[in-house]
């Protein structure tokens, strides 16, 4: 069983979490979407087998990219996680391993997006191979039924209030036309408050976008960068856009959940955080089935 604790660098590399921090901080002022990035890194990589920085391997003589699945579409941003394990390889190299960076970025990309602070432990290790094969059965796609999306995350041992909190990602960031353009032609869904689907119309103008244009809505327009309890309120408005997070506000299970979220943002917080924490150790690798990457694109030449 690997031992993931807190601190798990205090001796072999002490500045690694600051360093970490500061290419988060020094990224999102340039870039703050890369913030967004790493939350959903967090989602991709550990709903895959394992916390493992699986997700970050790009495609070899042997061996696909879990970023080629269509799971996978709209992510972006991995060159900046080299970026980071770079400044950490200066202080320590071998020690920090990429799938702890894909953590730690996460925690910290949250507290700048206006997240709660996460106490999150180290010391994964990273994969020797990807899993492109089982992105399609670990990935909940945008419309699934709550039902489905409810056992994948039970099945890491999430339950239905942390889900539901997960599902609060989409506070931040965007949704391309191509997710969304099933709500809008040739007839607006009726889950769709009208006004807001006219709003989306002009956003996505066509039925069938081009996956490669820059075509897409912010999933909340009042506070599109900061993860709060909005996306519930919109959700009550009946301005979801994926058709899974709409769907919250019907199922029985979720439905109580999404109205208390959307009157308490603390609550919200208080169990995305507890939930961000069980999703970010997930089956950690042990010593012998895991190794720490020099580069995080490729595994380590033996």
């Amino acid at each position: 069983q690997s031992e993931l604790q807190l601190n798990y660098y205090a001796e072999s590399c002490p500045n690694a979490e600051e360093i970490i921090k500061q290419q988060v901080i020094k990224l999102y002022n340039k870039h703050g979407n890369t913030a967004v990035s790493w939350v959903r890194n967090l989602f991709h990589d550990c709903m895959v087998k394992s916390c493992d920085a699986s997700l970050l391997l790009r495609r070899v003589k042997g061996m696909e990219s879990e970023q080629e699945s269509d799971r996978s579409f709209g992510m972006r941003n991995f060159k900046y996680i080299n970026t980071i394990k770079e400044a950490v390889e200066k202080e320590c190299p071998m020690t920090v391993s990429c799938a702890d960076i894909v953590a730690l970025s996460a925690r910290d990309g949250i507290l700048m997006l206006g997240g709660p602070r996460i106490e999150m432990r180290s010391g994964r290790k990273d994969s020797k191979q990807s899993y492109l094969t089982e992105v399609q059965n670990a990935i909940p796609n945008h419309n699934d039924t709550i039902d489905l999306v409810l056992a994948r995350f039970q099945s890491i041992g999430i339950d239905t209030p942390g889900t539901v909190a997960l599902l609060g990602a989409h506070s931040v960031g965007r949704v391309h036309c191509v997710n969304l353009v099933h709500r809008l032609y040739p007839t607006v869904d009726p889950t769709l408050d009208p006004e807001h689907a006219e709003y989306l119309k002009r956003r996505c103008p066509t039925p069938d976008p081009d996956p490669k244009a820059v075509l897409y809505s912010r999933n909340d327009l009042e506070t599109p960068m900061i993860l709060d309890n909005m996306f519930y309120k919109n959700l009550l408005k009946h301005k979801g856009l994926l058709m899974v997070d709409q769907q919250l506000t019907s199922h029985p299970l979720t439905s109580p959940l999404v109205e208390k979220m959307a009157a308490d943002n603390g609550y919200f917080h208080h169990q995305f955080a507890r939930a961000v924490l069980l999703l970010s150790e997930n089956n950690p690798l042990n010593e012998d089935q895991g190794e720490i990457r020099k580069d995080c694109r490729y595994v380590n030449l033996v």
